[in-house]
């Protein structure tokens, strides 16, 4: 019997869940520094870093509110037209990213980001071009859709269904130390400010960290090519054309169905970032108070993605199902601490009052500064375990590369047609109170409707019949042979 084949066996003995796949056939991982190259690991770790570079700078110029400008209503807008494009074209990415494959789909999308930021860049420089970023936005939001639809299949397809949640962390923590980096930048070069604006330099180092992160996805290994740690091969499919890959969209909710209970849950997921950042943070904080804030909420996520993924939903004491009910419990409760505590503070200031001219803004030596960030912190702690949990939710209904990057357009479509909505209402002067209590009743819905899901649907161990989508769609799937070892016989 081979290493890769005892590796299995000594897992299995210990455990029910592999990647699903203990009747495929079992291949030898590569050794040196092949081995290190092609380790699931360190691939998802070379993915988490095209993120830090790309996504991660993004997360750090809207965590500032307003993109760091004063005047918010352009990035707003801005923000409206990334998430529509983004809800249109995610409908359909995971049809894209099969047919050019993980790699081309990711560097496809990471190029929108560079021109986002140097869009608030040529905006800062001439206040007049607004129009420039809301068009950088609308490009951005294709862009977009792709990369984190790539993101989400090569993510989800690498770790056994045991490593799930541990990949998920990896990849969360390296993805937000972009957006703590970032707004370290933004702290440290508008610390001295009373422009209450970002400075050129900000947005000329975050465009070059963007740049940086359009050719990472060169170094990435060839997914076909990926050997699980168990030994398996991540599953190979061939693709005949654009017709079958479309009807996959509709056979995908044939045959899952109970993945629309989880719709709700995935246009929440992107919809809460409006009042956080543009009218909480933006909002009542000077400039360096919220450069501060940013770097705590990205900091915090990088914790509450290991809190959840490692200590709840791999604990392999526990089973799966069981697993996916605490997850479930944790973020239902999170969701109603962050939002009682929010609602006090929503209380105290209107839109009204903060756009007056002459509005005192909170500084971090203010006493009152101290507690206001804590809800922040805690903001990020909920995020992070929102996205952990819906992806590994995912990651549990399927081992099939090409069916997760249906879950995953599913997921970020939806995700950017709520946040469309929100960013466009905020960019209409809506009052805060008003997107507030719209957030927080969209996030118990989508909670509620997530837990029947979990209960009917998350099982102990993936069947082989839920791989098989690209069979019943009609594409021809490239399957190892099926083996039996004599211990498994």
């Amino acid at each position: 019997m081979s290493d890769a084949q005892a590796e299995v066996e000594k897992l299995g003995s210990g455990s029910s869940e592999d990647s699903g796949s203990q009747r495929a056939e079992i291949f030898d991982r590569q050794t040196g520094w092949r081995g290190y190259y092609y380790h699931p690991v360190t691939q998802v770790s070379i993915l988490g870093l095209v993120c830090f570079m790309c996504p991660g700078m993004f997360n750090a110029l809207s965590g500032l509110g307003g993109g760091g400008q004063v005047n918010t209503t352009d990035q707003a807008n801005s923000s409206a037209s990334v998430y529509s494009t983004f809800a249109f074209f995610g409908f359909f990415s995971g049809s894209v990213n099969n047919v050019l494959g993980p790699r081309r789909t990711l560097m496809l999308g990471t190029w929108g980001y560079s021109l986002y930021i140097a869009a608030f860049l040529a905006v800062n420089i001439h206040p007049g071009a607004g129009a420039f970023v809301v068009t950088a936005g609308a490009i951005l939001g294709i862009c977009a859709a792709f990369l984190w639809t790539a993101q989400g299949s090569l993510m989800m397809s690498y770790p056994t269904e045991a490593q799930k949640g541990m990949f998920i962390s990896i990849f969360w923590a390296i993805f937000n130390l972009g957006g703590v980096v970032g707004s370290a930048v933004a702290f440290g070069n508008n610390f001295k400010s009373t422009s209450n604006s970002v400075s050129n330099g900000t947005y000329v180092g975050f465009l070059i960290l963007t740049l940086i992160g359009v050719l990472l996805p060169l170094i990435m290994a060839d997914p076909d090519k990926m050997i699980r740690t168990d030994g398996t091969r991540v599953n190979l499919v061939r693709h005949p054309s654009w017709k079958t890959e479309f009807f996959s969209l509709f056979v995908a909710l044939k045959t899952d169905p109970w993945v629309i209970l989880l719709f709700p849950m995935f246009i929440a997921s992107n919809y809460f970032y409006t009042w956080q950042f543009n009218d909480y943070n933006g909002a009542i904080f000077n400039i360096r108070a919220r450069g501060l804030n940013n770097f705590m909420y990205w900091t915090s996520q990088i914790f509450g993605s290991i809190l959840i993924g490692y200590f709840v939903l791999d604990q392999k004491r526990v089973r799966r199902r069981v697993r996916a009910f605490y997850g479930w419990a944790l973020v239902f409760f999170m969701v109603f601490v962050v939002h009682v505590w929010a609602y006090f503070y929503q209380k105290t200031y209107t839109r009204a009052q903060e756009a007056a001219t002459g509005a005192y803004k909170i500084d971090i030596l203010d006493k009152t500064y101290a507690a206001h960030v804590w809800l922040m912190i805690f903001y990020g702690l909920l995020d992070s375990m929102w996205q952990t949990y819906a992806y590994w939710l995912m990651g549990a209904m399927s081992n099939d590369p090409a069916k997760l990057a249906v879950f995953t357009g599913f997921y970020k479509s939806l995700q950017s047609a709520g946040a469309a909505g929100v960013w466009a209402a905020d960019g209409a002067k809506v009052p805060y109170m008003n997107i507030f209590l719209s957030t927080w009743c969209l996030t118990v819905a989508g909670m509620i409707f997530a837990a029947p899901m979990v209960y009917l649907r998350v099982t102990d161990h993936t069947e082989i019949e839920d791989e098989a989508l690209m069979q019943i769609a009609g594409v021809e799937r490239i399957e190892p042979p099926v083996v039996a070892t004599a211990e498994k016989a």
